[in-house]
């Protein structure tokens, strides 16, 4: 048929207690439909019933159910009745012998039946066939979108339901989202056999039904990788952020065995950019999610491995090797080790932020949360590149945003592009000299009380949505007294472990640390984790590039 192509995943269900009725209805169906549509079969209700719950976990298509009417314990009607529920937009069908035909007609109103049939049905060309014709045309003309990737059931004011639509966001994992509330997702609970009360679900396009994963869970059953394939490599690069992934890519395009671990998502902050305009070689801008989907496949088709959702705790020198220990117990050695872990936004301090994020107050620009704040009144504190762009992206749809800056104006600390652009946007304002004193709200954000730091002054306005973006900390406490940092946690390297020409107390080699190594040799840092560095993509993408070239030189010196 010439729909064969987009029903390969549709089924038609015939449901009868008798075996030998059941067979049958099954065997003409596969006669004139087989090559189209799967034909599903069971021999009771409840069977039935199971089947259409799996079918609506791993998001298959159900376009016409049959069901005879006199079945025990639970009858065509009361059968049909339920399977509405998990497959609405199904053609339903009752198999009636004569003497049922009342009870058929009631079931019209009933259960919004769109055809019953006497058995038998002989023969199927003139009593069968028609009526399926006209049907699944009616089916194919209605409103049915196939739902091949993961699903999400959660509730919008969810921290743990933002925070997982946000991993597969960044991620690049296609899903659906199904607030809890609504009829869909009401079915999808009901087919994974949740109540609502522990959410999110995320059903996967296999139809797994995850209760609240954790990430190395969720990152398991959605095809990200995360154990690695060996035990020991010439590069491990920690982080996956710009200067990660570069130096997975040079890496792994100049020879060595490469593999980069990133803790959550790759791309890093530049990955939650909504446009990045200042980039080389891209005059109209690309957003961070772009710039870091192609440098993921770059690295990949190089023949990095890229591990997700593992955290590393440790690193430790063991003779020639390094070695990468994880949260699980497990660890990872190598040759060499770029550390590329980059920075964390700062938390606001003011009172009741820590209870409200992922409800209202995010960290970072948390773009799937753009389309909700559609006709909202949105605040931003930060004044930097990044509170810019996320400005400018959220204004296209917000009915005001505000940015809320501790300084005077935004020229110290943001691009004059960025500074031009927010001035002509009509529905931007900026606050200068004004702090969150605290957030309000009853689970989710309600209000922010605002202070004027010049006057002293405190409003209470309304609000539903902030986002922060107050400077960043390095992500380097996990390598505690391994590697040398500044008071801040930066890490040091070349030239900074050396103020006096001297090299570390703990140095062994008779050169000194090269310009991106740390004071353990063979271990090179990229990025913004560094101290003193750019904190520009382009310069982290270039460190990334230079730091294999140092492991280069420094393999072929040990």
């Amino acid at each position: 048929m010439a729909q064969a192509a987009e029903s390969a995943r549709t089924v038609i269900l015939t449901v009868d207690d008798d075996p030998g009725v059941s067979r049958a209805v099954a065997r003409d169906l596969r006669r004139r439909y087989g090559e189209s549509y799967r034909i599903v079969r069971a021999e009771s209700g409840e069977s039935a019933l199971e089947a259409l719950r799996e079918l609506k976990l791993r998001g298959e298509l159900v376009a016409v159910i049959l069901a005879d009417y006199r079945m025990p314990q639970m009858n065509g009607i009361e059968f049909l009745e339920q399977a509405m529920d998990i497959h609405p937009g199904a053609r339903r069908i009752l198999l009636t012998a004569y003497a049922d035909t009342g009870a058929a007609i009631d079931a019209i109103n009933v259960v919004d039946l769109d055809h019953y049939l006497l058995k038998p049905w002989d023969p199927p060309e003139e009593k069968l066939y028609p009526v399926l014709d006209d049907l699944l045309e009616a089916w194919r003309c209605s409103d049915f979108r196939p739902v091949p990737a993961t699903k999400v059931v959660g509730h919008r004011w969810s921290a743990r339901s933002s925070d997982v639509r946000e991993f597969l966001a960044r991620n690049q994992v296609p899903y659906r989202w199904y607030s809890a509330d609504e009829p869909e997702g009401r079915r999808l609970l009901a087919a994974a056999g949740q109540d609502g009360q522990r959410l999110p679900l995320v059903i996967t396009p296999e139809g797994t039904p995850l209760v609240e994963p954790d990430v190395p869970e969720l990152a398991s059953h959605v095809g990200l990788a995360t154990t690695p394939t060996a035990d020991f490599y010439d590069l491990v690069v920690i982080g996956g952020g710009p200067a990660g992934l570069g130096a997975a890519v040079y890496g792994a395009s100049e020879g060595l065995r490469t593999v980069l671990v990133e803790r959550s998502a790759t791309g890093g902050q530049a990955g939650q950019s909504s446009r990045i305009e200042n980039y080389l070689g891209f005059p109209d801008g690309v957003s961070g999610a772009q710039l870091t989907d192609r440098a993921r496949r770059q690295a990949a088709k190089f023949g990095a491995e890229v591990l997700t959702a593992r955290e590393v705790t440790g690193l430790e020198v063991s003779g020639a090797a390094r070695v990468v220990r994880f949260s699980d117990g497990s660890a990872i050695a190598a040759h060499s080790v770029i550390l590329a872990t980059g920075v964390s936004y700062r938390q606001l301090q003011a009172p009741g932020c820590a209870e409200l994020t992922s409800c209202g107050v995010f960290y970072g620009s948390a773009l799937t949360e753009a389309p909700s704040c559609q006709g909202h009144d949105v605040y931003i504190v930060g004044g930097a590149n990044s509170a810019g762009q996320a400005a400018m992206y959220l204004s296209k749809g917000a009915k005001s945003v505000t940015l809320l800056v501790r300084g005077a104006d935004l020229s110290a600390s943001m691009s004059h592009y960025l500074i031009q652009q927010i001035n002509e946007a009509p529905n931007i304002s900026v606050r200068p000299r004004t702090v969150v004193e605290a957030a309000h709200g009853d689970g989710h954000l309600e209000q922010l009380s605002l202070r004027d730091t010049e006057t002293g002054e405190s409003e209470l306005v309304d609000a539903q949505w902030l986002f922060v973006f107050i400077g960043a900390a390095p992500l380097t406490d996990w390598l505690a007294d391994t590697v040398l940092r500044d008071g801040n946690g930066f890490i040091l390297t070349g030239p900074d472990l050396t103020p006096d020409g001297r090299p570390p107390a703990d140095w062994e080699l008779d050169r000194p640390p090269y310009h991106l190594e740390t004071n353990v040799p063979g271990v090179f840092v990229a990025g913004d984790a560094r101290a003193e560095s750019a904190k520009r993509v382009a310069s982290a993408v270039g460190e990334g590039a230079m730091a294999v070239m140092l492991v280069h030189r420094y393999l072929e010196q040990s």
